[in-house]
């Protein structure tokens, strides 16, 4: 691999774990440059998990640091999450829809103009409102975004923040701490998925993962210090970025 790849994945790591600290999309940066590099559509879309794994360590470890999280009480939607995250990565081994992106992109328009006209939702926390909505409905909801998450972790982000505010009712900095948490513990087991089949280039995973703990570790504390307002405004700008790069604009 020459040095400068080697720059630039580190480079497109940092940026990766930084966004994706914030909102999400981090991997839309990340897969296409990894099929650039040459690795097969599967391979890359593997060997990006290994960079999202180490990088949502280190900031589920910040944020139990800065006392966002909490272990003992944050876990019940790691169930449904993690069953839909298997099912989608057994799924992504064998094929990947083209067709999924343009759905994808609707979706993030829709949700874009649900955080622009409606700020309160998702800045002020909810949760006693959201406690009467029926368990099995959220269930449901995190199995599928786990699901999506297993099968191609692009954008997954968006809609796991979606699921927490408008689901569970928590604010931007809680729902992206709950976030990088349930992302973490669903990736470890469909990046085992991936592994057993040999879809994981490790040498090229392990140096993207050194950009992206980086840009995760100062995305974690820049959250926790800006609060929801601001990272409503960072959502806002990713949504319609990605949405627009999904629809192929650039």
């Amino acid at each position: 691999m020459k040095e400068s790849y080697i720059l630039y994945l580190i480079l497109l790591g940092f940026a990766s774990g930084f966004i994706n600290m914030f909102a999400g999309g981090g991997s839309m940066l990340v897969v296409p440059f990894l099929i650039f590099l040459g690795l097969p559509a599967p391979v890359a879309n593997a060997t990006n998990r290994v960079a999202i794994l180490l990088q949502n360590i280190v900031s589920t470890a910040t944020f139990r640091q800065k006392k966002i999280l909490n272990l003992k009480t944050d876990y019940r939607l790691l169930i449904p999450t993690t069953l839909g995250s298997i099912a989608g990565a057994l799924t992504a081994v064998d094929v990947q829809a083209a067709i999924l992106q343009k759905i994808i992109a609707g979706l993030l328009v829709v949700m874009f103009f649900m955080v622009l006209l409606n700020p309160n939702v998702w800045i002020k926390s909810n949760a006693d409102k959201a406690k009467s909505r029926h368990p099995w409905l959220r269930f449901v909801i995190f199995f599928a975004i786990g699901f999506y998450g297993g099968f191609i972790q692009i954008g997954v982000g968006f809609f796991m923040l979606a699921g927490l505010v408008l689901g569970c009712g928590y604010d931007l900095l809680k729902a992206n701490a709950l976030k990088i948490l349930l992302i973490l513990f669903y990736t470890l087991l469909a990046l085992g998925i991936f592994i057993w089949h040999d879809l994981v280039d490790w040498r090229t995973g392990l140096i993207l993962a050194c950009g992206n703990m980086a840009g995760a570790w100062i995305g974690t504390r820049l959250s926790v210090k800006w609060g929801a307002i601001y990272i409503r405004y960072i959502l806002l700008t990713a949504l319609i970025v990605v949405a627009l790069k999904l629809f192929g604009v650039f």
